[in-house]
């Protein structure tokens, strides 16, 4: 497949704002193509990187550390890949360490990297404790994300306030009933 151009995008954004009926060349829409294109770059940044190298750098001196880590409300901004309308959220990420932990700006440095891309909710959600699960190796890993889809707010059926919650468990934090509990109680507002 041919690397499309900055040029390409801002093409067809004018082709958009045409086909919506307005005129590409008026005075407040002459830079919209522009600004498009590079808001996009930032947007979709998740395809430039490989979120798991994220996971890569743990530390081993944790002190016999042996509980949850769970880092919550970890801002989701993703683009449903069917509409590519925005989907805005939070996700809460926690592992069961074994013998090492990684930094926890890098678990929203995961999040951030499969969800700047077009995505459905399920696949971010399975992408993000997999990632998790198959670099760190910890006992269990958890991933829950809730999140208002545009393309059922904004359109269709304009569910306003409508809200989507995904979870994948894994290990232990799937397996063992105190362990999911703890883990779910900790991901839910106080």
């Amino acid at each position: 497949m041919t690397k499309l151009t900055e040029a390409d995008a801002e093409a067809a954004v004018r082709v958009l704002i045409e086909w919506a009926g307005d005129d590409p060349d008026r005075e407040g829409l002459v830079d919209t193509p522009r600004r498009v294109a590079r808001s996009y770059r930032e947007l979709f940044s998740g395809y430039d990187a490989d979120p798991r190298s994220y996971l890569e750098r743990t530390f081993e001196e944790v002190g016999g550390y042996d509980e949850l880590v769970v880092l919550r409300d970890i801002r989701v901004v993703s683009f449903c890949e069917h509409h590519m309308l925005p989907v805005i959220g939070v996700a809460h990420v926690g592992y069961l360490p074994t013998n090492r932990v990684v930094g926890i700006s890098k678990l929203a440095r995961v999040v951030h990297g499969f969800a700047r891309r077009l995505q459905i909710q399920e696949k971010l959600t399975a992408e993000i404790a997999d990632a998790i699960q198959d670099i760190l190796r910890p006992h269990g890993v958890g991933v829950v994300i809730e999140a208002e889809h545009s393309c059922m707010t904004l359109r269709g059926v304009n569910t306003l306030g409508a809200s989507l919650t995904t979870s994948r468990l894994l290990g232990v934090i799937r397996d063992d009933p105190r362990t999911r509990e703890e883990f779910l109680s900790l991901t839910r507002k106080s």
